[in-house]
């Protein structure tokens, strides 16, 4: 089912209630930077993953050629 549009209205007026205008507006700032910064830190992630993984690939490719080419030139 879900939250509606009214669900989600009641919700936030309650908050508003409780923590007031000018606390609801820093808390949805924190939220935000932190949700910003984990998607940076992901993105990183990913990023140092695929370079490394592209790296051992690298490493792989070089390896096989180079025990190939032992093979090929001792027979």
């Amino acid at each position: 089912m879900g939250i509606g549009f009214k669900e989600l209205l009641i919700i936030l007026a309650i908050a508003l209630l409780i923590f007031g205008a000018k606390r609801l507006r820093t808390i949805g700032t924190d939220l935000g930077s932190a949700v910003k910064g984990f998607r940076k830190a992901m993105s990183e992630g990913e990023d140092e993953e695929n370079k490394r993984l592209e790296e051992k690939d690298a490493d792989f490719d070089t390896e096989s050629s180079s025990k190939t080419g032992n093979k090929s030139s001792s027979v």
